[in-house]
């Protein structure tokens, strides 16, 4: 008896450690200054008030420790008015190309069962390559989905798939990415596709035997304690998100993906989009790919995949994208003026963000829910100039 009460109690310490968020200190105690950072304040302040977000959530990780976490405005505006606080739990959008699918796939690598020069056709049977207008073949390869430089169109017609195969049908939509148009040879240009993403997924669930989901929370959520994070979510995690855009019959969407490719033909688990999370959570794992994939004790990654992952390839040096990040993509304003050349990070079409600076060991999670409830809010420059903000804020 007094054995299992041990046992018992050991178990419970690991879960309340493996659950524990990040310290959190004043700005000053980690070398920022608050008054600073209140210009990241106005001009989140100033999108709220100018209608362009109904509110945010901003989140500033340094050192390891929670700096600044502060909620700006409302998390709905219709059919009722509720005001934000700091426990949001958001849409992610495609930052769960960065934050769930490039991670796992990465953790697939180090342990040996995928490379990133592995053809896609090794695990998509059927899988077409690039064809030039000489008939010669060219393979696209797991490294070309990670960067976005495989020619694969960006999106897919949901409503001609939901026809054609009816939905959900996550089997249609790789029946549809592996006979589609590629628009040019791998490695030769960018171009920013969910199906690349959507594809790695599949690769992931071939290999693991495990659906994203599955694989995601038990190699990752759950070892970091990231406990308000999953795709699909339930109970207090859905109680806590935002909604996002107003539907034809009323209704707004909350607590189901907003991109229709993985509502409706991937029925809410998919590569390119899906997951919900809150910014105590996605600072959790800030602060792990900050530490070279550790937090709490508690690892997730190599410090050598780490580094992979925020190191733009050889091989598409002139590209800005990385297995799993942006540094400077077309698609990279996030990032700001003012942190140093390796940051990385990724952006979400509801108006979440997150990016990495490993030279300042800072990360700033801005999340908001510009789609709600009418798909019209705008956040591109607020991202940049909030991100500035916050660099300014670093004194040492």
């Amino acid at each position: 008896m007094r054995r299992t009460f041990y046992l018992l109690a050991t178990l419970f310490i690991a879960l309340q450690a493996t659950a524990q968020p990040l310290p959190r200190v004043t700005p000053e105690q980690v070398g920022m200054d608050t008054q600073r950072l209140k210009y990241a304040d106005q001009a989140i302040q100033k999108a709220v008030d100018n209608k362009e977000i109904p509110g945010a959530v901003l989140a500033v990780v340094k050192d390891g420790k929670m700096a600044y976490l502060k909620a700006y405005g409302n998390k709905q505006v219709y059919p009722k008015v509720i005001a934000m606080d700091t426990n949001t739990v958001f849409d992610m959008a495609s930052v769960s190309k960065s934050m769930s699918t490039a991670i796992c796939a990465m953790m697939l690598i180090e342990r040996g069962q995928l490379r990133l020069q592995d053809k896609v056709s090794l695990y998509v049977p059927g899988f077409k390559p690039w064809q030039d207008s000489d008939g010669k073949k060219t393979d696209i390869r797991v490294a070309d989905l990670m960067t976005h430089t495989s020619g694969l169109p960006p999106y897919a017609p949901v409503d001609s798939l939901k026809k054609k195969y009816g939905a959900p049908n996550p089997d249609g939509v790789i029946e549809y990415i592996s006979n589609c148009k590629r628009d040019f040879a791998p490695r030769t240009d960018f171009q920013y596709s969910c199906l690349n993403y959507i594809t790695l997924q599949r690769i992931i669930e071939t290999i693991s035997g495990q659906t994203l989901q599955q694989f995601a929370k038990e190699n990752l959520f759950d070892v970091l304690g990231m406990k308000h994070t999953d795709y699909c979510p339930t109970g207090e995690t859905l109680a806590r998100c935002a909604p996002t855009e107003k539907q034809a019959d009323g209704s707004v969407l909350k607590g189901m993906v907003h991109d229709p490719l993985a509502r409706i033909m991937n029925g809410g688990i998919s590569g390119n989009a899906g997951v919900f999370s809150s910014a105590d959570d996605v600072a959790i794992l800030a602060a792990a790919l900050l530490n070279d994939g550790e937090y709490n004790g508690h690892r997730i990654l190599s410090p050598a995949a780490v580094k992979t992952m925020r190191t733009v390839p050889r091989y598409v040096a002139g590209l800005g994208r990385t297995p799993g990040w942006d540094v400077f993509s077309p698609y990279a304003s996030n990032n700001g003026d003012l942190f140093g050349p390796n940051t990385y990070g990724h952006t979400g079409y509801t108006g979440t963000s997150l990016i990495l600076d490993p030279d300042s060991h800072t990360a700033v999670i801005l999340l908001t829910n510009r789609v709600h409830p009418s798909d019209k809010g705008e956040v591109v420059r607020l991202r940049s100039v909030v991100a500035n903000a916050v660099a300014g804020a670093i004194l040492k």
